[in-house]
Parts: C-alpha cells; structure tokens; sequence
C-alpha cells in the first residue's frame, strides 16, 4: 500500500497525459498519446533499434562511471589524508567543480572523436568530481578518537586509513556516487545529441528531426525509466554497504 501511495503522482501524470493528447487540449504533435508512446516503444524494441542502441549507451556510461567512482574516491580519500595531494589537487577540484559539464563536449571530440571513448571520457570527467568531493569530505569527517586509538595502538598510515578513515568516508562517499549516477545520464544523452552516430541520444535526435515524436517521446521515456531503475537499485545497494553503521 506504500508503495501504491508513494508512486500514485505518477499515475495520475500518466492519465493525465492521456486525457489531454486525445482531447486534443495540447498539440499532438507537441504531446502524442501517451498509448501511442507505448506502441512506438514495443515497435522499437522489436526491430532491434533500442536494444542496440540503449546496449550502447549503458556501455558509455557505466564505464565512464566506473573509472570515475575507481580514481575519484581514491583521489577524494588521498587529497583528506595526505596534504601534498591535497595541495596539488584541491584548486583543479575547485576549480572545474563549478564549470558546465557539457561545455567539455566539444574538447573531449577533438581528442578521441565521434566514437565511444569521447562519451566516455566526458562522463569519466564530469562523474569524477562530485565522487572525489563526496570522499573527500568523508574522509577529513573521520573520527579523531578512533584515529588516535589506531595509532595508539601501533596501527601504520595505511592501516588506520583502510581501517579507520575508509569506512568513515563511506556515507558522504556513497552520497556523491549516486550524484554521479544521475549526472552520467545527464551528460551521456547531452553528448550523444551533439556527436554520436548511435545511442539513446542520438536516436532521440534523429526521430526528432523526423517528425516521428511518438517515438522520440518513448526513447526519451525509457531513458527516464532507466536513471530511475539504476537510482532506486543504487539506493538498495548503499543500505546494505551501510548497515554495519546501524
């Protein structure tokens, strides 16, 4: 019953989005039926083109992912422990924190071109950040008490900081992967809109320029459904990695 509460907007936006396209309230050309939507997204699905496509797309962005949460918890977690890296580090996280993600489009295509690992890249780059800042905050939030019993100890740097600062650094860490979740799907369709030849992006594009906005509107959807999937599976994964805290 939860669960039917929590998700009844939902519904409620999808009849309503019914309702006005047949009414014709709104232009169907702006807003098909949603019916329609859904019809174009079976006929989608059966001829392959977003299977491959979205197989593409999934590829991009879990990979630029990946590498960002790899270097960028640890890069986050050493920049709070060790204050060279952090005087080195700290004013380039400062300063591209703030700047337009998709304003890097342009430069990671002259770099690596149309293909795969420009749009890796981009994500990679734009992932990274909120992962570093999310461990690094965890980390200087560690608890001195529990540093200086594992020093009192005899514990040694890299084990108070596998110990110690890790696990300590975990929920802010955790807090910005999710930001980052959200913001590879940002940037993988701003990039595959521009310059890509496949894609959940680029199909979008293309059925656009077509005139065919039912389908549009239903690769549009799924990508909506997919951030929504990865958030609601990431958030289950981040209460089991948290309860020992509990």
């Amino acid at each position: 019953m939860k669960h039917i509460v929590r998700y009844l907007p939902l519904v409620l936006v999808a009849l309503a989005w019914e309702i006005m396209a047949r009414l014709e309230l709104v232009s169907p050309t702006a807003l098909p039926p949603l019916s329609d939507v859904i019809g174009s997204w079976i006929e989608l699905f059966k001829d392959g083109d977003l299977v491959t496509n979205g197989l593409s797309s999934l590829y991009r962005a879990f990979a630029g992912l990946g590498l960002a949460i790899l270097i960028g918890a640890t890069l986050g977690i050493f920049m709070a422990w060790w204050r060279p890296v952090n005087t080195l580090f700290a004013p380039l996280v400062e300063m591209f924190y703030p700047l337009p993600k998709s304003a890097l489009i342009p430069v990671t295509v002259i770099w690596l071109g149309y293909g795969d690992g420009s749009k890796i890249l981009l994500i990679f780059l734009g992932c990274m950040l909120p992962v570093t800042v999310g461990a690094f905050n965890g980390a200087r939030a560690s608890e001195q008490a529990l540093v200086w019993s594992a020093r009192s100890m005899g514990a040694s740097r890299l084990r108070m900081l596998w110990d110690v600062v890790v696990p300590s650094a975990m929920p802010e860490l955790l807090n910005g992967v999710r930001t980052a979740l959200a913001l590879s799907f940002i940037l993988l369709v701003s990039s595959e809109l521009i310059v890509a030849q496949k894609g959940f992006g680029y199909l979008i594009g293309s059925l656009g320029a077509n005139g065919t906005y039912d389908a549009m509107y239903a690769v549009v959807l799924t990508v909506a459904f997919l951030g929504f999937a990865a958030d609601r599976v990431y958030l289950m994964i981040t209460k089991r990695a948290l309860v020992w805290r509990e």
